[in-house]
């Protein structure tokens, strides 16, 4: 016979022999001591009679919740030794049990709420986040029927319970007479059902605009119980009046240097024809274009670089003008169009480092300390570069140039402030040396300067999806490898697993290093010693125009 005891579970004995010895999730202990907390010890511990102390047979969680709640006491059952029986007690109480299904809890809820119970009393009683207790409460919201499927364990997903719970119930009841179970069936199609009943939701985190916007367009904001708890995870299936909202908002607040861009048939922002997006930092010239993103509905911004107008002039050495009037076209060549294969980066990924090279040749070019022969030394770099005309990466027009200059010259002497001198080399070095892909490039000496004060320092991580998507499958794989990532079947997730390990550091591809290739010091090689000696100082000869090819490089032409 089991006796009923009064004890305080302080002075019970923990059960050496206890089957379940790996702890369970800490939310579940605190579960417990909040029920106990609410409404007591529903069973009794039991415990047996050993070494002149009570031991507890079963309940060890029980007794700790009731310690850590803060009970002077709570009732055992005092049962007779048995080690056999005891062992198979305690393993029986902690596996032979069998959890409550949504549905039947949220009619236990809906029962405790008749009966005066409100959702923050239910949440504490049951340790469960009110947002939980909430989301239970939308099964009301279900077809009857659907809800009597769920009941016998054939339940949906969490998103597809909210597309259907987020459905009126007539459209639910329509539905469901298509993709109910026939006679036989025990599961349901659920996938079905919630792409049946799906709408799409505009969130409100990516709306700018404000509560008097979305009232003008009739916008109701609908909280999603699913989404995590701390988000902004209001939706709205008005798509029409947020897109309205949203492009009023946008134009009443375009920033200065700002432009509304068209959307392209994938959605993207479409730039200006001849345009080039600029994926640095923008310069004072450039220009950020605003469009909204038709999948998120957020507000997103690309900043481009608009070419300068070309001035009349006679084509380049090498090309010609057609009879249709276009320029450029090679004087003699090969029409037989060449099969090429794809280049480890694709044109993008190159006009991409360009400019992330040329952002972190002019920061080092800025701040980094650079001795004076060194600083004279990259000054003649610079006006050696292949865009000495100047066309200037940084956007430094002529007057700026010129600015520069005057404020190194004293009542027409050159200023003997070394400060200042150094000052203006820098700001004259940042605007002539370029690594982007455009007329402003200097070509091999821009890279050869930024190794000499050690620009690829301040190379941001390339490891995103935008520049990743660049590379071709093969050097993906050979980048992957060489930063210990095992390479996906799909190349999209081995750039995930790239972006992954890189988070927190600073990847480089070694195309954007500030190097030159063996290539080009070859090249170089070659043109010195093509070269004359004595072509320095030279007059062109008096049968060339001084205009031709062969005249010296203009240094400032605007």
């Amino acid at each position: 016979m089991a006796e009923l005891r009064s004890v305080d579970p302080r002075t019970l004995h923990v059960n050496p022999n206890n089957p379940r010895r790996t702890p369970v999730p800490p939310a579940m202990d605190e579960q417990l001591v909040a029920s106990i907390k609410a409404v007591g010890i529903i069973q009794p511990p039991c415990v047996i009679v050993k070494d002149g102390g009570l031991e507890i047979a079963v309940g060890n969680r029980r007794v700790k919740a009731a310690i850590t709640a803060g009970l002077e006491a709570i009732d055992v059952l005092v049962c007779t030794a048995d080690e056999a029986a005891d062992a198979m007690r305690s393993v029986a109480e902690n596996l032979i049990r069998a959890s409550m299904s949504s549905v039947d809890i949220w009619r236990a809820i809906e029962r405790l709420e008749a009966q005066g119970w409100n959702e923050q009393a239910i949440s504490d009683a049951l340790a469960l986040p009110v947002r939980t207790v909430r989301r239970l409460k939308l099964l009301a919201q279900l077809h009857p029927p659907m809800l009597d499927v769920m009941a016998l364990g054939s339940m949906p997903n969490e998103d597809q319970l909210r597309t259907i719970a987020a459905a009126a119930r007539e459209e639910q009841a329509q539905v469901w007479k298509k993709h109910k179970p026939k006679k036989g069936q025990a599961e349901v199609a659920w996938y079905e059902v919630a792409r049946a009943l799906a709408k799409r939701r505009m969130p409100a985190s990516a709306a700018k605009f404000g509560d008097d916007l979305a009232k003008a367009y009739g916008i109701v904001w609908e909280d999603d119980l699913f989404a995590p708890p701390g988000e902004d995870s209001r939706t709205t299936t008005n798509v029409e009046g947020f897109f309205a909202a949203q492009q009023e908002w946008l134009q009443n607040n375009l920033p200065e240097r700002g432009t509304l861009l068209p959307v392209n048939d994938y959605g993207q922002g479409q730039l200006p024809k001849k345009a080039e997006r600029v994926y640095s930092k923008p310069g004072r010239t450039d220009l950020v274009g605003h469009y909204i993103d038709v999948r998120t509905g957020a507000v997103e911004t690309v900043a481009y670089r608009l070419p300068e107008p070309k001035k009349a002039g006679k084509p380049a050495d090498g090309t010609r003008s057609t009879p249709g009037g276009t320029a450029g076209a090679p004087a003699d060549g090969d029409d037989t169009p060449s099969v090429r294969p794809r280049p480890d980066v694709t044109q993008k990924g190159v006009a991409m480092i360009g400019d992330l090279r040329t952002e972190a040749l002019h920061q080092a070019l800025a701040d980094t300390p650079i001795e004076d022969d060194t600083l004279l030394g990259l000054l003649v770099l610079a006006f050696g570069g292949d865009n000495v005309t100047v066309d200037s990466g940084s956007g430094l027009s002529g007057d700026d140039r010129r600015a520069i200059c005057r404020g190194i010259v004293e009542g027409g002497v050159l200023a003997a402030d070394p400060d200042l001198l150094r000052q203006a080399a820098r700001r004259m070095l940042i605007g002539v040396l370029s690594c982007r892909e455009n007329r402003s490039q200097s070509g091999p000496f821009a890279r050869i300067a930024g190794e000499a004060i050690g620009a690829s320092l301040r190379l941001p991580n390339m490891a995103t999806e935008e520049f990743l998507s660049c590379l071709s499958r093969t050097a993906l794989e050979k980048a992957a490898a060489a930063e210990g990532v095992r390479a996906a079947p799909r190349a999209r997730d081995t750039r995930t697993r790239m972006i992954e390990r890189c988070a927190g550091g600073v990847y480089l591809h070694p195309a954007a290093l500030f190097r030159v290739t063996g290539q080009e010091l070859k090249d170089l090689a070659e043109t010195s010693a093509e070269a004359p000696a004595d072509r320095q100082g030279d007059a062109p000869d008096s049968d060339t125009p001084p205009d031709s090819a062969d005249a010296a490089p203009r240094l400032a032409a605007e």
